[in-house]
């Protein structure tokens, strides 16, 4: 099928000079089209505008971030023998990530965790119907309710909750930081991963280094209504316009809004032809071991799809 990109800009300087993290041309376009495929935007530290990624997830009230994790054919890691093929799922709108915060006296600063019940309630139950629609086996739900018992207790009774109506898929729980040690040890283990959004946010980056790093796992923010998909790695300002990046995230993350509007068969084609030009090892750029140009790698993946055209994976979800 062919696509009509709609094509709208954004980056710190028409940030600055709009005055807001999300200007309105981006949102109506997300609003028009329901969906966006956006590239990596620089959010200052301690001080200038607030994140765009968390703008966009309040502004849309896109809820559930959805990272797979799965390893590249013919990418060397320190898990490149360890079959690594999982899904984590972030309540993407509240937690400590609601920006509640304020100073209570001097030097002494307060943040507050929110979790409530309807968010915990619809991001499992979009992780439960992911694990039957996709299919999955297992859904394991994160969480430190040792320690916060009221918060993360009421994450987890959501989670429980939930599992009831889906008895065919297996659920467990653990607490963040043994799921992180065992992330470590034993990621062929996890299937589905289910947390708040704190939790999730450091557990997502955890994940993707045991398949290479941010540059090869793609992203998703869905909503109800709207779906942005992103290369969840930085900006790297210092690259910008070198051929020195890696675009593999993205076209991941392109295979993800692919499916997401029900083009599957489009986006088994460029799974696989990702994986091919990554089994093949000629044209990987640099942070994965090649020498390969950012336009050079691009060229590798559409010669793929040219020459193999019936050629399909299945893709990370």
């Amino acid at each position: 099928m062919p696509v009509a990109w709609e094509r709208v800009e954004l980056n710190a300087r028409l940030i600055e000079a709009a005055g807001e993290s999300v200007p309105e041309s981006v949102l109506n376009s997300i609003k028009r089209t329901q969906v966006g495929l956006k590239g990596p935007v620089t959010t200052p530290i301690a001080g200038g505008f607030q994140s765009v990624n968390v703008a966009l997830r309040k502004k849309l009230d896109l809820f559930a971030n959805v990272r797979p994790v799965r390893g590249l054919p013919g990418l060397k890691t320190r898990f490149a023998d360890a079959h690594i093929d999982l899904v984590i799922f972030r309540e993407n709108t509240e937690d400590l990530y609601s920006g509640l915060e304020h100073e209570v006296v001097s030097g002494v600063v307060e943040s507050l965790k929110i979790i409530t019940r309807e968010a915990s309630l619809r991001i499992a139950r979009k992780a439960f119907s992911f694990a039957r629609w996709a299919p999955r086996k297992k859904i394991t739900a994160i969480h430190k309710a040792n320690i916060m018992k009221l918060s993360d207790g009421l994450f987890l009774r959501c989670c429980r909750e939930v599992a009831e109506e889906y008895p065919d898929i297996e659920y467990g729980e653990l607490i963040v930081d043994n799921a992180s040690m065992q992330l470590v040890m034993r990621p062929e283990t996890f299937d589905v991963l289910l947390m708040p959004n704190l939790y999730g946010d450091i557990v997502s980056d955890l994940a993707a280094g045991l398949v290479g790093g941010l540059g090869v796992v793609p992203g998703a923010n869905i909503g109800a209504h709207q779906a942005v998909f992103e290369a969840v790695h930085g900006s790297a300002p210092d690259i910008a316009g070198k051929g020195l990046a890696n675009p593999t995230a993205l076209m991941l993350s392109a295979c993800l809004m692919l499916i997401h509007i029900g083009e599957q068969k489009a986006a088994a084609r460029l799974q696989a032809a990702i994986e091919s030009v990554y089994a093949g090892g000629l044209h990987l750029t640099r942070d994965v071991g090649g020498t390969a140009t950012t336009q050079e790698f691009t060229d590798a993946i559409v010669r793929a799809l040219e020459e193999n055209p019936e050629k399909a994976a299945s893709p990370a979800v």
